[in-house]
């Protein structure tokens, strides 16, 4: 089963996260094979840190949950709030399978809410600069919750229109990048 996660950094806390570094990188090789996608988000200086992404392929909806709340920076109070929710894979790869590469462009997460009639269940047409791509469901993968995509773009409105925006109540635009260790 695959899993999205999004950790929403605490205000005031990039200095515990630099300091967590070492701690979130092991932690996270623990979970290298099951990784479909991962990285940090920003604030719009580029530089602030203010989320995690974390797509993964778990066996179950106990195993996400004790992934997204035994994290070190979890753990320590970086984040001060967690979005877990089963994601299914359209594209059928993971981020280092994106002929775009590692670097190079700007990168975006785009997070989509919705309730309802679900949208954007099929990959778009447009998608040689889709990262990762798939439906948020419920954990019994019978409700859709939103979409996600993981998604090179020139600007943050670009990046905005990869989803159907009356099919949501709100989208997210947060600027992105490949994570895992330099």
């Amino acid at each position: 089963m695959e899993f999205f996660c999004y950790h929403r950094d605490r205000a005031a806390s990039a200095a515990l996260r630099d300091e967590l570094i070492e701690e979130h990188w092991s932690y996270m090789d623990g979970y290298a094979t099951q990784l479909i996608a991962r990285g940090p988000t920003f604030a719009g200086d580029g530089d602030t840190p203010t989320g995690s992404v974390h797509i993964v392929d778990l066996p179950d909806p106990t195993a996400a949950r004790a992934f997204a709340f035994d994290e070190p920076n979890f753990q320590t109070g970086v984040y001060r709030d967690v979005l877990l929710r089963r994601w299914r894979n359209l594209l059928g790869r993971t981020m280092w399978d994106f002929p775009g590469g590692r670097t190079g462009g700007n990168r975006y997460l785009v997070l989509g809410l919705g309730t309802g009639q679900g949208v954007d269940l099929a990959l778009p047409p447009d998608r040689e600069e889709l990262i990762a791509f798939g439906p948020l469901l419920s954990d019994d993968a019978g409700t859709w919750l939103g979409t996600v995509a993981l998604v090179r773009a020139p600007d943050p409105d670009e990046a905005r229109d990869v989803l159907t925006p009356e099919g949501y109540a709100e989208i997210e635009v947060h600027d992105w990048e490949f994570g895992g260790r330099r």
